[in-house]
């Protein structure tokens, strides 16, 4: 016997359940991805428990026996998170409430808590991921609930599945016009359309204020986006997107970290004291949308005056020119820049200021040390002496066997040491703090920054896509008369990495005969790369117009809604009091009138749409005689027979309360089979 043949010879009972039990299941596993595992496989284990026990039609386990393993696995949660509040152990208890609940059902009121309890956990999913293909996981799992909902209605004969998935879709669109109008119109608050307070903020990873060799390659591992740009002007080349973030001056032999000068609140775009700059060339106008990261730091591009205007936000400019939000950002931000490809930074300086990035701990990198007061000796003197001094670095990490790596060799107390002139092989951060290292011990002040560099433009909607992928460390030189300018001697290196990415910077080594594939996505013009951008661009607008609609945006909408109006409003407005005034006149013609004679006139309709019509004076026995006699399908002739006769019973007979109620709700019931 097939397994199909087996699903049409089950009870209704057991065919119900099942549905039920296949609903919780597409409500659950999504939280998978992030329970302990041993949640996971005990809601699973019970899921499949509950379906065999239908299936093979057993009683449920007895109480005495649920309510020992449902207070265990109370305790497991608790020891799992320490804690039985907040977003995660309330998401796992809910999920195993939901799976001992189906093995606790004997009553109709117990069906409904396990019907509602798997629509709430159901919105949970939005705490961990609101991507456009969650939301539309969840709303074919919510159609599927819909349709266990309905199921469980039928008093008489149930449709095919088909029919009742149908139905529930039906539902879910009728209620669809009404959730874009309280998405469109209700106050919207200040935060993300999904989260909790505190705990519903997961880690992110980004740009830390701190650096040490092999700190950034776990973000290049990361495909994670961290921000896309919009350019309103033309955009610069690959190499000149430099995206600054983080400006690393303390060094302490092994870790480059931030000084932390008092940022200055600076939202007039005014400059203080101390942060001179001049800028020229062409403007380049653009719009910024951050993803959450949990930090404090805005990213710009080089070089963008302070002046920031972030919705929500709070912005401060430090003496190194880091722009710095207030508070954290725990929800995604949008703001518009302006940067300069042309210019020039605390140029005017005094020699006294300039001492704490000349500094460098005692003790450590002794030849690096050496090499750069033997590089200062060599450049002479002059006020060219730093640019050829820097050169002089730039070509020995040229010529000199440098490796650009994202597996480099562990590094011993003597980080800089052991990579120059033992292990030559690095990522960005080990060829940026070592330059800056020579350039001190030299006397040339430096600084690391750290940020992004680079992005792939998606030429469906236009943006710019920023990764994790494409963070990024680099140095600044202080010369005198030009101020601090930009050296990246991972340039001097790789330059496939600043001119086209790091994915075609490095070899490609990916296992099974991978690297076609990956050849095929770095190709612009691949059907893969078109399929990626198309679905970026899906998710962007799904993040720009859902996601990110906030109050300001939210008032603006409104606001060009009601200029649109205009001249229309008066007009308008009186269209929809007299289509309010009709409806609620239809509605209480409804509510007054006899459902059972307003159910008989829907079906004489239905006869006469389909040629037959009622005789004058012609009751329910007559007509169901005459319906007999004409050539009809057998099924139609049977539901019609049977609509007629509960139709003379309700009309011709005494019947008590719950008999006319239930012979009221199959005369519906027939009435949508008929039709």
């Amino acid at each position: 016997m097939s397994f199909a043949t087996a699903l049409a010879g089950i009870s209704r009972d057991k065919s119900d359940t099942l549905l039920l039990i296949a609903a919780a299941l597409m409500v659950v596993a999504p939280h998978f991805a992030h329970l302990p595992w041993w949640i996971s496989a005990t809601v699973g284990v019970t899921l499949a428990w509950r379906a065999v026990l239908t299936w093979q039609g057993r009683r449920l386990p007895p109480v005495w026996l649920l309510l020992p393993v449902a207070m265990l696995a109370m305790a497991g949660v608790w020891y799992s998170y320490r804690t039985l509040l907040g977003r995660d152990p309330g998401v796992a208890m809910l999920a195993l409430l939901l799976a001992f609940k189906l093995l606790e059902m004997h009553a109709r009121r117990d069906l409904f808590v396990v019907l509602f309890l798997s629509f709430f956990l159901l919105l949970t999913n939005f705490f961990y991921s609101q991507s456009i293909l969650t939301g539309l996981a969840m709303v074919a799992t919510m159609v599927l609930l819909l349709a266990a909902q309905i199921t469980f209605q039928y008093t008489g004969a149930v449709p095919p599945l088909g029919r009742r998935l149908r139905l529930a879709g039906k539902v879910a669109l009728l209620a669809a016009p009404l959730a874009l109008a309280l998405f469109l119109l209700f106050p919207r608050i200040q935060g993300p359309l999904w989260g909790l307070p505190g705990d519903a903020r997961g880690g992110r990873t980004g740009i830390s204020d701190t650096m040490a060799p092999g700190s950034m390659t776990d973000l290049a591992l990361s495909g994670e986006v961290a921000f896309r740009v919009r350019f309103l002007d033309p955009a610069p080349p690959q190499p000149r997107l430099y995206w600054r973030g983080v400006v690393l001056s303390h060094y302490d032999g092994r870790t480059w970290t931030r000084i932390g000068g008092v940022p200055y609140r600076n939202a007039a775009g005014t400059l203080p004291d101390g942060l001179a700059m001049r800028v020229g060339g062409r403007a380049i106008r653009h719009e910024i949308t951050m993803e959450p990261s949990e930090r404090r730091y805005l990213f710009t591009l080089e070089l963008t005056p302070p002046g920031l205007d972030v919705p929500g936000q709070r912005v401060a400019v430090s003496d190194e020119l880091e722009s710095l939000a207030l508070r954290p950002l725990h929800q995604r931000v949008r703001y518009h820049a302006t940067a300069y490809t042309d210019y020039t930074l605390q140029d005017g300086l005094a020699p006294e200021l300039t001492g704490k990035w000349l500094q460098l701990p005692e003790g450590f990198n002794p030849l690096a040390v050496a090499l750069g007061r033997r590089l200062r000796v060599l450049g002479g003197d002059g006020a060219d002496a730093p640019v050829r001094i820097a050169d002089a670095v730039l070509g020995m990490l040229r010529k000199g066997g440098f490796e650009y790596t994202l597996q480099p060799p562990l590094l011993g107390t003597d980080s800089v040491d052991e990579f120059l002139f033992r292990s030559r092989r690095g990522f960005c951060e080990h060829y940026a703090g070592a330059f800056v290292v020579l350039m001190r011990a030299a006397g040339i002040p430096a600084r690391v920054v750290t940020g992004y560099q680079g992005g792939e433009f998606n030429p469906v909607d236009g943006y710019v896509t920023v990764r994790q992928s494409d963070a990024h460390a680099w140095a600044e030189v202080w010369l005198a008369g030009r101020g601090w300018r930009r050296i990246d001697p991972t340039a001097a290196v790789s330059p496939e990495r600043i001119n086209l990415n790091l994915s075609r910077a490095l070899p490609q080594t990916a296992p099974f005969g991978l690297n076609a594939l990956i050849a095929l996505q770095n190709d612009k013009d691949s059907w893969l790369s078109r399929l990626r951008f198309s679905t970026n661009a899906l998710n962007n607008a799904w993040n720009q117009w859902v996601l990110d609609y906030n109050p300001d945006r939210q008032q603006n909408f409104l606001t060009e809604l009601w200029k649109a109006v205009g001249t229309w409003r008066t007009p308008a407005a009186a269209a929809l009091l007299v289509a309010l005034a009709w409806l609620l006149r239809r509605l209480r013609l409804r509510r007054h009138a006899d459902p059972v004679a307003a159910a008989y006139e829907r079906f004489r309709r239905h006869l006469a749409g389909a040629g037959i019509a009622a005789q004058p004076g012609e009751g329910p026995h007559s007509l169901a005689l005459r319906l007999r006699a004409l050539p009809l399908p057998e099924e139609s002739k049977a539901a019609m027979a049977e609509f007629l006769a509960l139709y003379g019973a309700l009309r011709y007979r005494a019947l008590d309360d719950d008999e006319r109620n239930r012979s009221a709700r199959r005369l519906v019931q027939l009435l949508r089979q008929i039709r």
